[in-house]
């Protein structure tokens, strides 16, 4: 995404946005540093509703303390159609490995995600090298729909973040007739879809602070720990029996 991006919000009444504290949280967390916020969106169309959508997401998490990063999807190979060392996907893991909290947007096409957002999750591994890149992070999910109001992509991306053992938040967004939502610039109007944009961007923030000091905790489980267990149990066994022989 290009650098230059206009961070202004007119559309924000300043005196109702709520900048997320910690200490109203009821959390002393060891992190100082700023959230830190994925975008992934699933559009490659020049005027894309699912990007501008993002973009604006972006801009209210920066107006909320987060540092962001957006994927540019474009380049990606299809999954599996490369190794894991083309330079798109390790650009991919390594922001979900930076991130602390993630942000998925599509367009509704024939009644779901679309393959280009599909594609970005697909690429990123339950497990790599003992590192899960998903799990214990922050999740909110938005769409687009070219028609009426709909939430079969976020109940898909919802579905998708629980699979990759995501936190996903409760509030969402689902912006009906996008074509309608979005000046020349590509910037939304105002109104209650975009208030829902702000809402859905502030529940994200806390929820990030909240859990990314203690979401290795939150993840650790019962079955792990015994698998774990089990297989020092048997490597131990080896090495005496060797040691015996």
């Amino acid at each position: 995404m290009p650098s230059d991006l206009d961070l202004s919000l007119p559309n924000v009444a300043d005196e109702h946005l709520q900048m997320p504290n910690p200490a109203k949280l009821g959390i002393s967390g060891v992190s100082t540093h700023p959230p830190r916020i994925l975008l992934l969106y699933g559009s490659l169309r020049e005027r894309s509703y699912s990007r501008f959508l993002t973009l604006e997401a972006e801009r209210i998490l920066r107006r909320l303390g987060a540092e962001t990063r957006v994927f540019d999807p474009r380049d990606l190979p299809v999954v599996d159609s490369v190794p894991a060392d083309h330079p798109k996907v390790v650009e991919l893991r390594e922001l979900s490995l930076w991130s602390e909290g993630q942000v998925w947007c599509s367009p509704e096409r024939h009644g779901a995600v679309t393959g280009i957002l599909k594609n970005q999750i697909d690429w990123l591994p339950l497990e790599s090298k003992g590192i899960r890149p998903t799990q214990g992070r922050t999740l909110a999910v938005m769409q687009v729909s070219g028609g009426s109001q709909s939430f079969n992509s976020v109940n898909t991306l919802r579905l998708l973040g629980r699979w990759m053992r995501m936190i996903t938040i409760p509030n969402q967004s689902s912006v009906p007739k996008a074509y309608e939502q979005f000046d020349e610039d590509g910037r939304m109007l105002p109104g209650p879809l975009y208030d829902r944009v702000v809402d859905v961007m502030e529940e994200l923030v806390k929820f990030t602070l909240l859990t990314r000091d203690i979401s290795s905790h939150l993840t650790d489980r019962y079955s792990e720990r015994k698998e774990r267990a089990e297989k020092q149990a048997k490597a131990d066994l080896a090495k005496l029996s060797g040691a015996v022989e």
